[in-house]
């Protein structure tokens, strides 16, 4: 990119409003107080130290978990500015920073030519949504503290204790989450690592360290001190290969490409693997993941599907008269787009989509050129990636036929719906909710425990495909599938339509065993990869029937899992009656049923949501692919977090 700022002082940071708001709808500034919100803490804080890698003046960031419920997030960069801010007569630039909503040096004042956080809130929103805030800045050869409580009020103005060692730089920030707010307040360790290590794929040449003091046991990658590094030379090159680990690649070659302009720049790396999805495309604009795409994401679409195209007609591979769609080139892709722009335009406060039009034409310009280029020089590459596609593309004609068969056959039938649906008669698809349960018999005990109003029940036999391993021509072929498309109504794949769902809640009802582990996974993998809309859109969800059943007094009481049992008897320790272990769904009594899992004012439901794409890609493939021992490694690394459902 062009000369970078360097001018990083108390005159630099801006101040746009205050912060009174935070507490009251914290919702608003993090998007929940569940754990996406309480983990999205954590990301503030380290946002800003990322900030300053980008700058070029941070090469190390810090992260730790500690016994007493804080996290702690420490770099190496320049140091929040500690002098007096022009704007607020007897205030350090660093208290403002801390409590002023929307203050910093991402604001036009001069701090950063690229930053991730131009709509974010900032460090303001941690220090009011947590108990006790404590800040450390080396800088100017000097060490300096403050501490906050009670959701940001100043306990220590700034002061220097001291002079800061080795002459270094750097902030240090510590919080402690406010119980009053979050839900709960216990940080999950393998949530804040897929972050982390994210954030080093996107930065080639930061090292990210984390640190979780609070276990005696350490983690399988740990080092004898607890440490945890990432740290990657190659940047999104090695991210490729990271995403791409649980797949078969096609060839063993990253390409790789990066343009740079005066605002702007880019990096793409790509491999193809021999899986059928086409939803390996990954995006990020100033370190921020761009789930819902955007301009880079559209130029990089249509030069792809243009060069490939070109590179087939020219070498013979393909007939003149034949062409390969986007969905054909992109079968099987991982690519990481990741640009980096001095004014982001970011559509919502979620900064999911890129609206920089200036983007797509530096990224379409970067493909076509770049590209091309990388496949003249790598001719065997290109023969493999070519043949792929046109394998894909028959198998989309093939999926086309299939799709006229179902069509054909629901026209026939005349209503169009399984035979096994038994739906609800509200018309509303907002308050319509469709049971996906496992098996004829829990499939009866769902129908008599329904509202029949509101909720549809679809039963379901045995495992559906496992959509990982199958082409979409074999997939429409799969009764299971056929059945599941036609409830669901808005088509499949690249033909499904959000806005024709018959039901606003897909609600997976299945055995808590092996099996029904199973056949949960198989779903959320089909909806993932073929309606992965639905997913994105918080539709879909996990029902939780409860494990155990004891009796208090002349009640009955219900326990969702091993968590809540050892709940229970930690606050009832004087509780002498037996636990009764429930048995499956088609054993249980409908009216038990009913009670517990399926009445609104009762039950309780884990909505499936997808933060990382890119994580949620190597998650399913990991679980759904032919690795066993990775599989392995997974679920016993994450069985304990079931309840952490954020893919």
């Amino acid at each position: 990119m062009s000369e970078e700022s360097t001018s990083y002082g108390a005159e630099n940071i801006t101040v746009l409003e205050g912060l009174e708001a935070v507490r009251k709808r914290p919702g608003m500034y993090i998007g929940s107080t569940g754990p996406a919100g309480l983990h999205h803490l954590v990301y503030e804080v380290v946002d800003n130290s990322v900030d300053e890698a980008m700058a070029g003046y941070c090469t190390t960031i810090e992260v730790i978990l500690h016994p007493d419920g804080s996290a702690e997030v420490h770099d190496d960069g320049r140091g929040i500015p500690v002098g007096e801010h022009p704007q607020y007569e007897g205030m350090s630039a660093a208290e403002v920073v801390l409590t002023v909503l929307h203050a910093g040096g991402k604001f036009g004042g001069g701090g950063y030519k690229v930053s991730g956080g131009l709509h974010g809130v900032g460090v303001s929103v941690v220090n009011a949504l947590s108990t006790r805030v404590e800040l450390e800045i080396d800088r100017d050869g000097k060490h300096h503290f403050m501490d906050f409580a009670d959701g940001g009020q100043v306990q220590t103005k700034l002061e220097v204790r001291g002079d800061a060692p080795d002459d270094r730089t750097g902030t240090s920030v510590r919080f402690w989450p406010d119980g009053t707010i979050f839900e709960e307040t216990e940080f999950r360790a393998q949530t804040l690592l897929d972050r982390l290590q994210m954030m080093a794929f996107l930065n080639r040449g930061l090292r990210i360290r984390f640190q979780d003091l609070r276990n005696e046991d350490p983690h399988d990658d740990a080092d004898d001190e607890g440490w945890i590094e990432f740290h990657y030379e190659g940047g999104i090159i090695d991210f490729v290969r990271h995403v791409n680990q649980t797949k078969e690649p096609l060839f063993a070659k990253v390409g790789y490409y990066e343009v740079e302009e005066e605002d702007q720049e880019v990096e793409i790396a790509f491999q193809w693997n021999t899986g059928f999805n086409t939803d390996g495309l990954h995006s990020f604009a100033n370190g921020i993941t761009t789930g819902e795409g955007g301009m880079h994401e559209t130029g990089f679409r249509s030069a792809l599907t243009r060069t490939v195209n070109a590179y087939g007609h020219a070498k013979n591979l393909l007939k003149e008269s034949e062409t390969l769609s986007g969905d054909d080139v992109r079968e099987g892709l991982t690519a990481i787009i990741s640009v980096r722009l001095a004014e982001p335009q970011f559509e919502g406060q979620t900064k999911g989509k890129l609206g920089n039009v200036s983007v797509r034409s530096m990224v379409e310009k970067a493909t076509n050129e770049k590209l091309a280029e990388w496949l003249e020089e790598n001719p065997a590459e290109g023969k493999l990636i070519v043949n792929k596609a046109i394998a894909a593309q028959r198998a989309r004609e093939a999926a086309r036929a299939a799709r006229d068969t179902i069509r054909n056959k629901t026209a026939l039938d005349g209503a169009g719906m399984p035979e096994k649906l038994k739906d609800c008669s509200s018309k509303d698809p907002r308050e319509r909710e469709l049971f996906i349960v496992e098996g004829d018999s829990a499939g009866g005990s769902a129908i008599q425990a329904r509202d029949p109003r509101t909720m549809a029940i679809l039963p379901i036999r045995g495992k559906i495909l496992n959509v990982e391993r199958a082409r979409i021509d074999k997939m429409l072929k799969n009764n299971e599938v056929q059945t599941l498309t036609q409830a669901i109504g808005a088509g499949i794949a690249e033909e499904f339509d959000i806005d024709k769902i018959r039901y606003h809640k897909i609600i997976l009802l299945a055995d808590a065993d092996v099996d029904g582990s199973h056949i949960r996974t198989l779903l959320l993998t089909f909806f993932f990869r073929q309606m992965r809309e639905l997913v994105e859109n918080n539709h879909v969800y996990i029902a939780q029937p409860p494990l155990y059943s004891t009796t208090v007094g002349k009640e009955k009481m219900y326990l969702k899992d091993d968590r809540e049992k050892d709940a229970f008897l930690e606050d009832n320790p004087n509780h002498k009656k037996d636990f009764q272990r429930l048995k499956g769904l088609g054993e249980m009594q409908w009216q038990e049923l009913a009670e517990t899992t399926m009445n609104p004012g009762q039950r309780t439901l884990l909505q499936v949501s997808v933060e990382q794409a890119a994580i949620a890609d190597e998650v399913f493939s990991t679980l759904m692919g032919e690795d066993v021992a990775r599989r392995k490694h997974f679920i016993q690394t994450n069985a304990k977090d079931v309840r952490f459902l954020d893919i």
